[in-house]
């Protein structure tokens, strides 16, 4: 069987898993992301622990890794990544070299994709529209019953499309941009901004410190009803919905799949979209508005999709 670990990149955390061949995911680890202005190889040092405990001291036969950046067509550089050091780097090599074992690379939501085509909940669907949301928002677009890639492999870029002009300013260097206001960071900014405005348990799960209120904490809150982080989960989830109009007009897919930490919050996040993409899609009453569907693994599915990758470019 061997053993095939995938690494799932994203702007703040490192999620490591292994998985096998039907999909399952076996063991974890999760490292902190260093963040996106220091030595890449702080980045690599944190994939490193979270490949060997993964491993636990095991041979590995193959790694995959789902980069929340531009990967080239060849698998081979990750060109830009707004929320990570990347600017070029031949990660695979790199990769390859430091630990010594055949290393695989791709984006993100590419491997989201994936792993839902093969094992979750796009399976037998030919045109799916795939979003990854986290620290900010990563696409895929399948065609056919494959990933589309483009020319340069960097289809699906969607949480840098403008969606508000001269809107707020975007790591990526522009400006209004998608993922500023659907996205983790987006939640998190929205539930600040009320604190200290209005009663919420937030107050309390931060110690009252804005800088300590993370995306967990607002999901949690909201299950126990505060109506503050329900608020931000409605503007995240509208939001949400107003571009996914925009892709839908663009693909007209059978099926929209959300993925990445943020579908942890499922319906909560899911209904405001739905509602949003039926009301602001274009001839929304005249055509069938496409199913829109949490990921069937959740935050881990960039993880399962690279851990495949890896074990197929080895078959």
């Amino acid at each position: 069987m061997g053993l095939f670990v995938g690494v799932d990149v994203g702007g703040t955390k490192v999620l490591a898993a292994e998985v096998d061949a039907t999909g399952a995911v076996a063991r974890t680890a999760r490292r902190s992301t260093p963040g996106r202005r220091v030595d890449v190889r702080l980045l690599e040092a944190a994939l490193t622990e979270a490949v060997e405990e993964v491993a636990a001291g095991r041979e590995v036969d193959g790694v995959g890794l789902a980069a929340a950046g531009f990967v080239d067509a060849a698998g081979e550089r990750v060109m830009f990544a707004p929320h990570l050091p990347w600017r070029g780097e031949e990660v695979r090599r790199r990769l390859t070299d430091l630990w010594g074992v055949p290393v695989a690379l791709d984006n993100d939501a590419n491997c989201t994709a994936r792993a839902e085509l093969r094992y979750g909940a796009a399976r037998d669907a030919r045109d799916v529209l795939v979003v990854t949301m986290g620290t900010g928002i990563g696409g895929a677009v399948v065609l056919g019953g494959r990933v589309h890639r483009g020319r340069n492999g960097m289809a699906g870029e969607f949480g840098h499309m403008q969606v508000v002009p001269d809107g707020r300013a975007c790591e990526c260097g522009g400006r209004g941009c998608w993922e500023q206001y659907s996205s983790g960071n987006a939640l998190v900014r929205h539930a600040r901004a009320r604190l200290g405005h209005e009663p919420t348990l937030l107050e309390e799960l931060c110690s009252g410190d804005p800088d300590l209120l993370v995306g967990p904490m607002v999901t949690a809150a909201a299950e126990d009803g505060d109506l503050v982080a329900r608020g931000a989960f409605a503007s995240v989830g509208e939001w949400l919905g107003v571009g996914l109009a925009n892709l839908v007009a663009a693909f007209d897919p059978e099926l929209v799949v959300i993925g990445g930490g943020v579908s942890a919050a499922g319906d909560r996040l899911l209904e405001p979209a739905r509602t949003a993409l039926a009301r602001s899609l274009v001839g929304g009453g005249h055509r069938t508005v496409p199913p829109v569907v949490r990921a069937r693994f959740g935050p881990e599915a960039g993880a399962v999709g690279a851990a495949d990758l890896a074990r197929d470019s080895l078959a």
